[in-house]
C-alpha cells in the first residue's frame, strides 16, 4: 500500500481516536481499578491481532525483589496486563510497544475528571495524556495493520500494564514472562521527543523518632520534627553531591540544570503544638542516574543518615523504599532512535533526542532483558497528572502514523 493510501486512511481516523480515548477516560482506572480497561481493550482489539490475551497478575507478585508498593491493601487477581501480538511472516526484526492502563488519582479542583471533553480540537480528562492517548495510538496502529493487510516479517508486540504509576508491578510480571525482541518502545507523553536514556528514582519513607515532652522542660525532650528537618538536609547534600559526580558521564543528562530531582512530598509530626512530638515522617522521591544503581542509593541514603548527623538521628530513624527503578540508556546513534527518527520525519515531526529526567518502566526491559528502550509517545508531560490534563487529537493521528512508519521499516 502506498504512502497517500496509508496517510488517507489515518486522516479518516479521528472520530474513532476521539471514541476510544473518551471511552477509556471514562473509566477510573487508579491503581486497583484497571481491570474494566484491560476488558475493554481485548473486545476492541481480538479481531484485529493474531493473539489477544489476559496475563494475570496475581498476589504471588509482591514476593518478586522489583516488586513496588508506595499504595498499601492493593489486591491482585482481576487486574490483568493485556497482551497483544500481530504476528509477522518471520525473519524480520520485532517490537514490543508498553503502555500503562493506570491513571494517577484526580488533582484538587479536576472537574468531572472522569468524563472526556472535547474542546478545540483538545480531549480533556484524567489520563487523557498519560497515558490513555498513549493507549489509542497503539490501539489505531494495531487497527490499521489489520484494515490495511500491512505485511510484515517482524512481530509487533504491545504490553498494556497496570500499575505504572505506583511502581511498576505490571511490567514487573510482563518481563517475567521473559518476551524477546529486537526493540523495545515504551509510550509516554514525551511530546514525540525520543528518549534513548531515562533516569530511575526511589521512593522512600523515612521515621525518626525523639523524645515526646513539654514545651517548659526542653533539656529533658528530643524533637522528632527537628532531627527529621536535619536528616531532610543531610539528602539535600547527598543529592548535591551524586548529581556533581555524574556530571561529564551523560552529555543527555548534563543539559539539564538538575536531571534527578530530589522531591521531598510529604512531612507529618506531632500531636499538640507545645508538646515535642515523639514521631516525625516524611516522604519523597530522589531520582538516579546510570552512574548509579538503585541498590546504592538505597544503602548510601541509609548511610548517610547514619553518619551525616548527630548520634541521636544516627539510632533513631528507619527508612522504607516503596519503589525502586534503576536508570536506563542506550547511545543516542542506536539504530532503533534512528529509524524513530526517520519515522517522525516522514510524518513531518522533527523529533528531539533528549534525555527524560522523569523515571517509568523502560529500565525493566532494557536493563533486565536487554532489549534496546526508547520512550516516546504523543501528549506533553507538563499536562500529565494536573487539573487540565489533555491531548490534541491530532497527535493521536501523527502518533499512530509515526509508529505505523515505524513498524513497517523495522519489522518489514
Amino acid at each position: 500500500m502506498d504512502e497517500q493510501n496509508i496517510a488517507a486512511y489515518l486522516g479518516n481516523q479521528a472520530d474513532r481516536a476521539t471514541g476510544i480515548l473518551s471511552r477509556l477516560i471514562e473509566i477510573p482506572s487508579v491503581a486497583g481499578g484497571e481491570g474494566p480497561v484491560a476488558e475493554y481493550l481485548h473486545e476492541l482489539l481480538a479481531g484485529v491481532a493474531d493473539v489477544c490475551e489476559f496475563v494475570p497478575v496475581t498476589e504471588a507478585i509482591k514476593a518478586d525483589p522489583d516488586y513496588s508498593s508506595p499504595l498499601k491493601g492493593l489486591k491482585y487477581g482481576d487486574r490483568p496486563n493485556l497482551r497483544v501480538v500481530r504476528q509477522g511472516s518471520g525473519g524480520g526484526k520485532s517490537v514490543i510497544f508498553n503502555t500503562h492502563m493506570d491513571v494517577v488519582p484526580p488533582s484538587r479542583q479536576h472537574e468531572q475528571p472522569f468524563t472526556a471533553r472535547l474542546v478545540d480540537g483538545n480531549i480533556y480528562g484524567r489520563g487523557a495524556c498519560d497515558a490513555k492517548g498513549q493507549i489509542a495510538t497503539l490501539c489505531l496502529l494495531l487497527m490499521a495493520l489489520d484494515e490495511l493487510a500491512i505485511p510484515l516479517a517482524g512481530d509487533v508486540e504491545v504490553h498494556f500494564v497496570i500499575e505504572e504509576e505506583v511502581g511498576g508491578n505490571g511490567t514487573v510480571a510482563m518481563v517475567r514472562q521473559e518476551p524477546r525482541a529486537d526493540a523495545c518502545i515504551v509510550l509516554e507523553p514525551t511530546g514525540f521527543g525520543i528518549h534513548p536514556q531515562i533516569r530511575g528514582a526511589v521512593w522512600f519513607e523515612v521515621s525518626v523518632y525523639g523524645r515526646a515532652g513539654h514545651s517548659g522542660a526542653p533539656g529533658g525532650t528530643v524533637s522528632a520534627l527537628y532531627k527529621a528537618i536535619d536528616a531532610i538536609e543531610i539528602f539535600k547534600s547527598y543529592h548535591k553531591r551524586i548529581l556533581a559526580e555524574s556530571r561529564g558521564h551523560y552529555p543527555l543528562f548534563d543539559q539539564f540544570e538538575n536531571p534527578m530531582p530530589l522531591t521531598i512530598g510529604q512531612l507529618e509530626a506531632g500531636d499538640f503544638p507545645s508538646q515535642a512530638p515523639q514521631t516525625a515522617v516524611f516522604k519523597g522521591v530522589l531520582g538516579l542516574l546510570p552512574d548509579r544503581t538503585k541498590e546504592q542509593v538505597m544503602a548510601e541514603m541509609r548511610q548517610a543518615l547514619r553518619t551525616e548527623g548527630d548520634e541521636w538521628l544516627a539510632e533513631h530513624f528507619e527508612i522504607d523504599f516503596t519503589y525502586r527503578h534503576d536508570a536506563s540508556i542506550i547511545e543516542p546513534d542506536h539504530e532503533l532512535v534512528q529509524a524513530l527518527e526517520r519515522a517522525a520525519g516522514a510524518q513531518g515531526v522533527a523529533a528531539e533526542v533528549a534525555a527524560m529526567t522523569a523515571s517509568c518502566d523502560a529500565w525493566m526491559y532494557n536493563n533486565q532483558l536487554g532489549i534496546p528502550t526508547v520512550v516516546f509517545g504523543p501528549g506533553e508531560l507538563g499536562v500529565a497528572h494536573s487539573n487540565q490534563e489533555h491531548i490534541a487529537g491530532g497527535d493521536l493521528l501523527t502518533g499512530a502514523g509515526i509508529l505505523l512508519d515505524f513498524v513497517r521499516s523495522w519489522c518489514g
